[in-house]
């Protein structure tokens, strides 16, 4: 699954609060197993299969990105 396709797959949870368990929803419909939820640390190097959900100040999902 490419990063586009990924994007259109978790587009609908965009706007919902983000717990913990939503990892556990991206990995199950992309199949990628490097989510990184906000505030959590992750390497430096750069992963283009790793999934950052990026939230705002009332931890609802305003966007995802890979790194």
């Amino acid at each position: 699954m490419t990063n586009e396709e990924v994007l259109q797959a978790i587009a609908h949870l965009i706007g919902t609060p983000y717990e913990p368990s939503v990892k556990d929803t991206i990995t199950a419909i992309t199949g990628r197993d490097r989510v990184v939820g906000p505030g959590e640390a992750s390497t430096r190097e750069y992963d283009s299969n790793r999934i950052h959900i990026n939230t705002d100040a009332n931890r609802l999902i305003e966007s995802f990105s890979f790194k």
